[in-house]
């Protein structure tokens, strides 16, 4: 009796290890999981009290605070004193990347000190920018003198181009229509999928669930 009890306090002990060592692993992954864009120094310089309608109406009044802002480039400018990148406004993530990217508040302006390729940096990519706000720089936008928020740019940070999917689901019981398989059981509907960038279709097949 001493022995079998012996052997399941071991068994609780071991259990108990092998439960902080998956915790301390799994919250391992969760902080990594959770790693921002930037560095800590620049986060942790950013007044993330500041909202950007604030800001665009009126830039000069946060003059030398750090914001972080996001959304998709509308031009991108080499300068002699660097890149102007010009960029209409979207919410983000809480990893800084822009979403609902059909909805902004306006439009800013972030100069890099150095050169970004224009093709990279190209309009229509997501970007997100940490800078010091340096005021405002009117600048005509259609028959409109526009106001933009002016920011020069501590860290920045282009986000990769996203790949659009696109699937062509077909059903039918015709011959034609279904997949055989080597023990005749027919499927009687496939889907194919297209990449748009290029003409060939890779076709693949769903088994239908049980």
């Amino acid at each position: 009796m001493a022995i079998a009890r012996n052997l399941e306090d071991k068994d609780v002990i071991y259990a108990g290890l092998i439960g902080k060592l998956a915790g301390i692993l799994l919250l391992g992954i969760g902080l990594a999981g959770c790693a921002h864009i930037f560095s800590k120094d620049i986060l942790n310089q950013v007044d993330s009290e500041i909202r950007f309608e604030e800001l665009l109406k009126d830039p000069g009044a946060y003059k030398g605070k750090v914001v972080l802002l996001g959304g998709i480039i509308v031009k991108t400018e080499n300068k002699k004193e660097g890149t102007l990148l010009e960029i209409y406004q979207t919410e983000m993530d809480s990893y800084g990347k822009p979403v609902n990217t059909d909805v902004s508040q306006g439009r800013f302006l972030a100069l890099y000190e150095g050169f970004l390729d224009s093709e990279i940096y190209s309009k229509g990519r997501k970007i997100t920018v940490a800078g010091v706000v340096d005021g405002e720089e009117v600048i005509k936008l259609g028959e409109i003198d526009y106001h933009y928020p002016y920011l020069s740019v501590q860290e920045i940070y282009l986000w990769e181009e996203e790949q659009l999917y696109v699937y062509h689901y077909y059903h039918g019981y015709s011959h034609d229509s279904v997949w055989y398989d080597p023990y005749y059981r027919y499927y009687p509907y496939w889907f194919y999928y297209v990449d748009p960038k290029s003409e060939d279709q890779e076709q693949t097949t769903e088994d239908p669930a049980p």
